[in-house]
């Protein structure tokens, strides 16, 4: 069953101890224009796919970060999300990998779910059982005629 949160209210994230973030909820419109961002836009062909992540998490972060705490300058003072300090923020790796999988996955695992039913290893019917009995003996061919 999908569960639909109809507040739409922001929520914080734990991203590493002492580390949070207030984030607006997944929405569709939020990847929508997160994908037309013109970082996101302008990858080249050749990018991999290493690369086109790291651009829209740092697109979506830029558009979803409203606050946080526990994150500071080199001097130790607090800072605000800026677009530069939330790309230099996702720029180190456990917490790019916390964002992801508290925040963005969440979203994805629609994917999942979307079916009602569990993803099969391999073809529709890898993981069907049979609902026919077999039959008893072989069918006549057809009359030709």
């Amino acid at each position: 069953m999908l569960t639909l949160d109809l507040t739409n209210a922001p929520r914080w994230h734990d991203l590493a101890p002492g580390v949070r973030v207030q984030l607006r909820p997944l929405t569709t419109a939020l990847m929508v224009v997160t994908r037309s961002d013109p970082v996101v836009e302008s990858l080249p062909e050749e990018a991999s796919d290493e690369e086109r992540a790291v651009a829209f998490a740092k697109a979506l972060a830029r558009r979803a970060v409203l606050a946080w705490e526990g994150i500071g300058d080199p001097d130790g003072n607090l800072i605000d999300p800026s677009p530069d300090a939330i790309d230099a923020l996702l720029d180190v790796w456990p917490i790019f990998e916390a964002f992801q999988l508290t925040y963005v996955s969440k979203g994805l695992l629609l994917e999942q779910e979307k079916n009602v039913s569990a993803s099969l290893p391999s073809g529709p019917s890898a993981g069907a059982t049979d609902t026919a009995k077999p039959a008893r003996k072989r069918a006549k061919p057809a009359r030709r005629g």
